[in-house]
This record gives structure tokens, sequence and C-alpha cells, in this order.
């Protein structure tokens, strides 16, 4: 059992199924580009509409040069948290590691411990999946009813900073349609699991929040 200390944490409600999101593409220096920094958090309804997919994004503003280097940490667990009674504590998680080429997952399943310290659930091992290469074909594995995906995409959020600034600045009143996405030809590192939603319980609504977590 392999103890954790968050790194860092980004958090976000999902509501029905529906899709929300929440974003972060500055951190502070020490996490800034590294295995540690979370952009993104996606949770979303599948095309299957019995599962719900998850999606941690981090490594953001990745240049075409640079993705192919760019890589996931085998010290940094991924871990999504999962509330399903309202209270912000979490009853659920969906952890991921990568060993050697591979990402490795675990989950759902009830933490031992909430908060900032994880041990990895290693006797819940729900799948894993080789790492896509950066322009290969994306890898994806299905196990055990769930699916599986880990390795470099274009980056899906759309912020235009340019307009942003110029309204913090008063010189503009608001967004542009359609407006500039500043994130353009940037990319990042997903780890991505669709789940059925009888694994989640059987609360209408969940909050999800993601951490990525460094070995002690």
């Amino acid at each position: 059992m392999k103890k954790t200390k968050m790194v860092l944490g980004l958090s976000l409600v999902a509501i029905s199924g529906l899709i929300l999101v929440a974003a972060d593409h500055a951190d502070a220096p020490a996490v800034t580009g590294n295995a540690s920094d979370i952009t993104d958090v996606y949770a979303f309804q599948g095309q299957d509409t019995n599962n719900m997919v998850f999606a941690v994004n981090t490594q953001g503003l990745l240049s075409p040069g640079a993705t192919a280097a760019a890589a996931f940490n085998e010290n940094v667990l991924i871990e999504i948290n999962i509330d399903n009674n309202g209270d912000n504590v979490e009853d659920l998680v969906i952890q991921a590691i990568k060993r050697g080429n591979k990402m490795y997952f675990f989950g759902p399943i009830s933490p031992d411990m909430t908060g900032t310290s994880s041990t990895i659930k290693t006797a819940a091992t729900s799948g894993s999946v080789e790492i896509s290469a950066y322009g290969s074909a994306p890898i994806v594995s299905n196990e055990n009813g769930m699916k599986f995906f880990a390795g470099p995409r274009d980056d899906p959020f759309f912020f235009d900073l340019g307009q942003f600034k110029s309204i913090l600045a008063g010189t503009a009143t608001g967004f542009n349609n359609p407006g500039t996405d500043t994130f353009a030809g940037t990319n990042v590192l997903s780890t991505i699991i669709e789940v059925p939603k009888s694994m989640l319980g059987t609360a209408t609504s969940l909050n999800v929040w993601a951490e990525t977590k460094k070995k002690k």
C-alpha cells in the first residue's frame, strides 16, 4: 500500500449526467507543466447513456514539439473523487497510476481514508491500457465493463484569454462570438475512464473532483 500526499486539487460538480468542467491552466512554478499539473476535469454522460465518463487532463500548454517528450510520472497518482450523498466527502475513488508503458486503474471503490492522503487500492484493479504515443492512433482498452485511455490529446478547453484581459482592464464589455481560442494548437495528457453508472451508487447527482497525489 502506497501512502501519497496531495500536490494539486481541482474540483467540479456534475449534475444529472450533464457535462460540467473546471479549468486551471496556470499554477505555481513547482507544478506547472509537470505530471502533477491538472488543467481540466470533465464528467459527462457517455454515448451509452448507462455510463459516465471521467477525464482528467494534465500538463497543459504543450506545444506539438514538446508533446512527444511529455510523460506521466510513476510517482504521481491521479485520483478521481466521487461524492454521491452530497456531503462533499469522497464516497468512491477511481485511481490511475503509470507503471512502465501502461496506465493502471483501480476502482470505483470506497477509499481507506479521505482527504489529502490516499492508499492505492491494489485489490480493486479494474483495468489497464497502454499509453498512447503522440501522433499514433489512440489505444482504448475494455475491461470489466469499463473503458480506459491514457495519452496526449489536443486541449479541448476553449478560452479567449486576450478578451478576458480586456474585460478586466475595462476596454471591453464582453466576449466576442466567435472568440479566439487561446489554447488552439496546444496539447495535454489525458486520463479517461468510462464507468457504468451502476458502479457509482443510486444518486441522481454527483460531486466530482480530481487530485494528483505524489508518493512520499
